[in-house]
């Protein structure tokens, strides 16, 4: 039998052959993807027997290697994405985190960080032979007080796991996404990502009290607080969200949990137009106030998706557009008088045309399915370009109209759907295989109709690999030079998620 380190130094030679040859279709749409945005591997080390041998001696038994053992975790969750690296490191603590990224560091090893793997713009996966450091297993919960709500954990938690954690503590995370089930805290953190509930408990930035990081030469940066308020100098932690991973490693996190909620209800409404969507959104806020913790809108054509590729039943039907509104309190009495007062002002005014309200969980889980699995529905339908932006609310809807007039029947379908509260789209557009020529009708058509107004182009997840180079479209070029000052005071030898976030600074190097 062949010894490990033969295994490794064999899938070595195995996998960087077939990176240069294509790994199939969905490889070949990222080597095409590569040329379209002119990268190029940087000269960083390449990995080496030796090299496997230490990994070894840190972390016994979780060091991964062998082109099937890895092939997971260099396929992003869309597939459309793929990164060639070799190995995969499962480090269990902060100190085994220090030691890999000081020997990378010294060694000038690239380095890809990754959490769940559930991130939709390729920040998560390699671009070409990045050692992959996974935190699946540093998911343990460090402490929770019942008191202050404040949670402490390590950054690969699994979200959903930390939800049944505090649900039975009496309290729940500030934050919710589809991918609960896989996504992990420290790549929320990381990626600052926003949620469903953004517009009742805000965003990551003012829920993180504090982190724990390792930057890139194996120091380790103790921010982990658990204070409310501590006003002495910079505020560290900031950097870090939002980052991708690109200035160091979350390992701990520290982040204030609301109390449970008594009483949760959920309205899954019709509206007749997106105008509807809009004045029964203003209606909601004002006669909802303080228990709106949801408004999430969605057109037509998702929830057909949705029925169609994942037979789920839509309770409200022939609107060209849905809300889903949650309310979420302390008093069922209270909140329902509320609620059903809103309904009947949105039904007699003709805001709305038909609904339906859930009370009990079952129901509400059936509900917030419809919205959630959009995501997934869209999977089923082709191969989907998926645009993540923020625009002020009035013209919110605007952009995925003219993208339909733009595509015509290049497109098999463009929808749109997001959270309305908070002025986030997500513009999804599926045709039945990858097409270089429908890219170029999109980008930067997106990029530049989203600046016009005023608007962000990522609103939450992130530039990662595929939106870097759009960058100046939301920020002024001295940001970003700015941005990539840090970058390089922080990780000077650039080993940390390379490719991913930031445009290459003027004069790096290519190999």
């Amino acid at each position: 039998m062949a010894s490990p380190l033969r295994v490794v130094s064999s899938g070595l030679r195995r996998v960087v052959g077939a990176a240069v040859r294509g790994l199939g279709s969905a490889a070949q749409e990222v080597v095409l993807t590569k040329e379209r945005y002119a990268v190029r591997r940087l000269p960083f080390g390449r990995l080496r027997e030796g090299d496997v041998e230490f990994f070894e001696g840190v972390m016994p038994g979780r060091v991964v290697s062998g082109e099937e053992e890895v092939k997971a975790f260099n396929v992003d969750w869309l597939k459309s994405v793929r990164g060639c690296s070799q190995l995969v490191l499962k480090p269990q603590t902060t100190a085994e985190v220090s030691q890999v990224l000081r020997y990378c560091h010294e060694r000038n090893l690239a380095v890809n960080p990754q959490g769940g793997n559930t991130g939709l713009v390729g920040g998560s996966v390699p671009v070409f032979d990045e050692i992959i450091l996974s935190t699946a297993l540093m998911n343990r919960i460090i402490s929770f007080d019942k008191v202050s709500g404040i949670l402490v954990c390590q950054a690969g938690c699994v979200l959903e796991r930390l939800t049944e954690y505090l649900e039975e503590q009496g309290f729940i995370m500030p934050l919710d996404l589809g991918a609960k089930g896989s996504c992990h805290i420290g790549g929320n953190v990381a990626t600052n990502a926003g949620g469903l509930r953004l517009l009742r408990y805000g965003s990551l930035r003012g829920t993180v009290l504090g982190l724990e990081v390792v930057l890139a030469d194996g120091s380790r940066l103790d921010c982990l607080g658990s204070l409310r308020k501590d006003n002495t100098g910079y505020d560290l932690k900031q950097l870090f969200i939002g980052s991708e991973g690109t200035l160091g490693v979350i390992t701990a996190v520290s982040i204030l949990c609301p109390q449970k909620p008594k009483a949760v209800n959920v309205a899954f409404l019709g509206c007749q137009s997106f105008a509807k969507v809009l004045e029964t959104f203003t209606t909601c806020r004002a006669m909802l106030g303080e228990i709106l913790s949801a408004y999430e809108f969605m057109d037509e054509k998702c929830m057909e998706l949705v029925e169609r590729h994942l037979k789920l039943s839509n309770p409200v039907t022939g609107s060209p557009f849905y809300v889903l509104i949650e309310t979420s309190g302390s008093n069922s009495t209270h909140d329902e008088e509320k609620l059903n007062n809103f309904l009947q002002q949105a039904m007699t005014s003709g805001l709305v045309t038909d609904g339906t309200v859930a009370t009990d969980d079952k129901k509400i889980k059936a509900l917030w399915s419809l919205r959630e699995r959009i995501t997934e529905a869209l999977t089923h339908d082709g191969y989907v370009f998926k645009y993540d932006v923020s625009l002020p609310v009035g013209k919110l809807y605007d952009l995925v109209t003219d993208m339909r007039a733009r595509l015509g029947q290049s497109a098999k379908n463009v929808v749109g759907y997001g959270h309305l509260g908070d002025g986030n789209l997500h513009l999804n557009i599926t045709a039945e295989a990858y097409s270089h020529s429908l890219l170029d009708a999109i980008e930067p058509f997106v990029y530049e109709w989203t600046a016009s107004c005023s608007g962000s182009i990522s609103a939450e997840h992130g530039l990662g690999f595929k939106k870097k180079q759009f960058i100046e479209y939301s920020k002024p070029r001295e940001a970003v030079m700015l941005m990539q000052r840090f970058k390089a005071m922080l990780d000077p030898k650039g080993i940390l998620n390379p490719y991913k976030t930031l445009p290459s600074a003027p004069g790096s190097s290519t190999c």
